[in-house]
């Protein structure tokens, strides 16, 4: 990884993370206004296995924490195993309550 750029573009509800002008990653999201449903991670295919969409929910999970108003529920299949991958930051899940 070279120099890595990260941003929140909220107007197409998504992060972005770019390896110097070239976009790899791009993580998808619904945001209802108390919680946001990460939808879809996505690795360009020339970029993947590189680390790159970890370090992209990483960073859009460490945004959401600092912003602390929020909750995630992981829709998408990898932000899941992220989550169980990363114990420790399961904080910010949003608790499913059964009915």
């Amino acid at each position: 990884m070279t120099t890595l750029r990260f941003a929140h573009e909220k107007d197409a509800s998504r992060y972005t993370l770019h390896d110097g002008d070239q976009l790899v990653a791009v993580l998808d999201y619904n945001d209802n206004g108390s919680t946001v449903a990460m939808t879809r991670a996505f690795t360009v295919p020339t970029f993947r296995g590189r680390g790159y969409a970890g370090e992209l929910v990483d960073r859009a999970v460490a945004e959401l924490e600092e912003q602390g108003d929020r909750e995630v529920i992981p829709v998408c299949w990898y932000v899941a195993e992220w989550f169980d991958k990363n114990p420790d930051r399961a904080g910010i899940l949003h608790e499913r309550r059964s009915a």
